[in-house]
């Protein structure tokens, strides 16, 4: 197998997300020292980790919902969508800092999506499975 085989887009965005996240730190350095360069890669890794810990997220709940037969339209899946993206509007216009927007937006997502979860199996569970 050929390594344009195994390498997809995903693989491609990883490494856009790293090559963005070691310049950025780079640029702010305004440095090419040893200690920039490895402070430079550290940053594009955990930006590699926060991209896949916050998109593999987002979209483990989308095909977990479509899955379940559910719809990327449904009023369910979008609800916390909706409320996060209302919620980090709302604390980065009060706090005048859109990360900590993006950031209170994240946890309110990870909330509604798991109680929504809960709410959808405990009412799944009550049921006719003969209906």
């Amino acid at each position: 197998m050929s390594l344009h085989d195994r390498l997809r887009p995903w693989h491609a965005l990883m490494v856009a997300v790293f090559v963005l996240g070691s310049g950025l730190s780079l640029f702010r350095a305004g440095d090419y020292a040893v200690a920039a360069l490895f402070e430079a890669v550290v940053s594009g890794l955990f930006a590699v980790v926060v991209f896949q810990f916050t998109v593999g997220n987002l979209w483990g709940y989308a095909v977990e919902y479509r899955n379940a037969g559910g719809r990327w339209t449904d009023p369910v899946f979008v609800a916390p969508f909706a409320v996060a993206l209302a919620l980090a509007a709302l604390v980065a216009v009060w706090t005048g800092e859109p990360v900590s927007g993006a950031w209170a937006g994240f946890w309110v997502f990870a909330v509604a999506a798991a109680l929504l979860a809960v709410g959808v199996s405990f009412v799944a569970g009550y049921r006719n499975p003969e209906a």
